[in-house]
Order: structure tokens, then sequence, then C-alpha cells
């Protein structure tokens, strides 16, 4: 028996015009915008009241921003080189928030004038007295040091971002086939450098906060990060674009499906990660290394901590183990924005207890600061990747892959 064609889902011509993106990315725009905006009151008034508190919150702001982007790139390089039908529809989105990077680099600069208020190692009068910051300040961590190497880390991010959207746009024009094996070389060593330089961002922008302790397992810890921050978006806005034409042909149901699955396998490996860390320390039980962890569990971090284990890792753990909900487009969308509210909760806990200590108690009513300040930043950026998604078509029209897609 024949099915009536209205049944049938009908998929757009494969032509740039059909692929243009949807007035909901306006509404995207202004969602953004709007969150900028209440953001900036809180972050505005915040700032006089608190100006330490600010530069912490906007620290962590920053680096979820960026994780976000850089996060984007990886999987964006990854989707090169495994192929791939369930990346290849998110390319584009990849692409949009890779091209935000340069803009996150301007948005460092308020950083390197705050370098002393937020890192003890450029406090000159913590150096003179403190032995270890002064054998470290020596070796590596320097105020130069600290921008050259942001510099650099965000000079090799642009490139892999310019040459690889360079040759998508050009299989777009084209239809060249050979650009996807060029593409393909490129993202091999991409994916290594981008790791090498996340190891050493690790350092400088989160582990040199407190410098007398070190991890060699927390590179690991912010490249799957990234990578978890990455694809939650991805998977939030892919939801987003589903539900209106062009996509919502598109976006079926066994895309989300290996979302959810890579999505289970970051958060098991990030835990993996955070909890052999863990264990390391515990068993050592060094007081050169032990203090981390008693500055993030003590008083009331203890409860902070207690969020992250349960909401960060347990919960997404067990409803990911269910099929059914991976097949929800809804269900997976509503639990990858969990996952960037609790990406934020995390770096709140990396961060502040390194100010505070043990203590946990100072100046509480403060830290509603790390949403505001956050909110503002990340608001301005998806204002941002909604302007990079409009540039060009929602669906890299000429990949070789892309008939097996339409198929599907």
């Amino acid at each position: 028996m024949s099915s009536s064609p209205s049944s049938v889902p009908q998929v757009p011509r494969l032509d740039a015009e059909s692929f243009a993106a949807p007035p909901a990315v306006d509404r995207l725009q202004r969602l953004g915008l709007s969150i900028c905006v209440i953001g900036l009151i809180g972050s505005v008034a915040g700032y006089f009241l608190s100006p330490d508190y600010f530069y912490r919150a906007y620290l962590v702001g920053w680096v979820y921003c960026v994780g976000i982007a850089f996060g984007s790139l990886a999987l964006a390089m990854m989707n090169h080189l495994v192929g791939g039908g369930f990346l290849l529809v998110v390319r584009r989105q990849l692409e949009a928030a890779t091209r935000t990077i340069p803009v996150l680099l301007v948005a460092a600069v308020p950083l390197f004038f705050w370098l002393p208020r937020l890192y003890s190692w450029a406090d000159p009068a913590k150096v003179r007295v403190d032995p270890v910051l002064r054998w470290k300040t020596h070796s590596y961590l320097t105020t130069g040091g600290f921008i050259g190497r942001l510099v650099l880390y965000f000079a090799i991010a642009w490139l892999l971002t310019w040459l690889i959207n360079r040759m998508s746009l050009e299989q777009d024009r084209t239809a060249d086939a050979g650009l996807a094996r060029r593409m393909r070389i490129v993202s091999g060593p991409g994916i290594v450098i981008y790791c090498l330089a996340a190891t050493f961002a690790s350092v400088d922008w989160l582990m040199s906060i407190e410098t007398h302790w070190s991890s060699t397992m927390y590179g690991f810890y912010l490249i799957v990060s990234q990578a978890l921050s990455g694809l939650t978006f991805t998977i939030v806005i892919a939801f987003f674009l589903s539900r209106s034409e062009p996509m919502a042909p598109l976006m079926v149901k066994k895309h989300f499906h290996d979302y959810g699955k890579l999505y289970l396998a970051l958060t098991m490996m990030w835990t993996y990660i955070c909890f052999s860390q863990f264990l390391i320390t515990w068993a050592g039980n060094l007081p050169e290394e032990i203090f981390w962890y008693r500055h993030r569990i003590l008083s009331g971090w203890g409860a902070i901590a207690g969020i992250v284990v349960w909401c960060h890792f347990a919960l997404p753990f067990a409803l990911l183990l269910s099929r059914d909900l991976k097949k929800r487009p809804r269900w997976l969308a509503l639990l990858a924005g969990w996952m960037l509210l609790m990406r934020l909760v995390d770096l709140f806990w990396q961060v502040e207890p390194a100010y505070v200590g043990a203590a946990g108690s100072q100046r509480l009513e403060m830290e509603w600061m790390y949403l505001a300040v956050p909110a503002a930043l990340f608001g301005g950026w998806l204002w941002l990747f909604g302007r990079e998604l409009k540039q060009r078509s929602l669906l890299p029209l000429h990949d070789p892959q892309i008939a097996e897609v339409v198929r599907t």
C-alpha cells in the first residue's frame, strides 16, 4: 500500500536559499540580548559592590564561553576525521561557534589588567614572601608569559578555524569533493595541537589560581569539559532548529540518539578523570596536594561538591542510559541545557574556593555575581553566534555524505 504524499516528510531543495537561517535564529539573538542586558545590570551593580568578586566571576564566565567555542572546534575537527551524518547536520552550528573565537580573545583583554587580583603569582608583594611563588614565576608563570601564551592558544584555534571554515565554504561554492580530504588532513594534527594548547591553558587559566597545587590530569579535565560544553550547546541549538523548516526533516531521532551516546561517553570520561585525580590525591595524602580538595569540601563547599557529583555526573549518567530518552529530542535537549548550567556550577566550584579557602562563608551574599557576569558574557556570545549562523546555509550542501543524510 502506497503512502500518502502528505504523510512523507518533504526535504527542501539542496540549495543555499532553501537552507537559509529561519526567523527562529532572530529570536535566538533577541534571547541572547535579553540575557546579556539582565546580566549587565547585575554585573555593573556587582562591580561597585565588590570588584574582586566581579573579576573572579568574569574569569569564570569567560572560561565558560571559551569552552563552548573551543569544544565546538574540537567536534568540528572530529566530524571531518570520523564522518557521520549526525555531526554533518550540525556542522554549520559548530563552525558558527568557532567563528566567535576572535571576539573571545578581545574579551580576554580586561583579564590582563586584573591578573594581580586573580593570581597570586602576578602580585609582587606575595611573590616576595613566598619561595614557591618566586620559583614558579622565575620558571613559567609571568605576566608576559601568561598573555603571550593566551594569544598563542587563540592564534592556534583561529588558524584551525579559518582553515576549516574557508575550505567548508569553498566546498559549498565549487562542489569540489577533494576539499573533504583536505579538511580531514587539517583536522588530524589539528586535534593533537588543540589538546596540547588546552593542556597548557588549563594550567594558566585555572590551575595556577592556587599556585602551590599541581595535577598532571588537569589538562585532560579541561579538554573533556570543553568537548562536553560544545556538544551540549550543539544539542540544544539542534533541537531549537529542528522545530522549524528547513532543518525539521533532517534532524531525525537517529541523530539525537547518536548525540546522546556521545554525551554519555563524554560524561563518563569527565567523571573518570575527576575521580582519578581525587583518588590519587586521597591515596597520597600529601599536605601539598590535599589542601586543594580541603578548600572545596570543607564548610559550605561540600554542598557544592555534592551538587557537582550528583547533578553533573549521576543524574545525566542515569538518564542517558535510557535509549528512549536519547531518542526523544525534547528531553535530550533539556538534559543538555541542564549540563550547560552544571558546567557553570563546576567552574564556580573550581575557582571561588581558592580565594576564600576552607572558610566558605566569606561574603556569600555576593556569589550571585557568578550568575550575573557569566550571563552577560554568554548572552552577548549567543547573539554573536546567531549572527554567524545566519552568514551561511544551515547545511554543507556539497559534502560527499550529504546524499546519505538526506535519504535518512
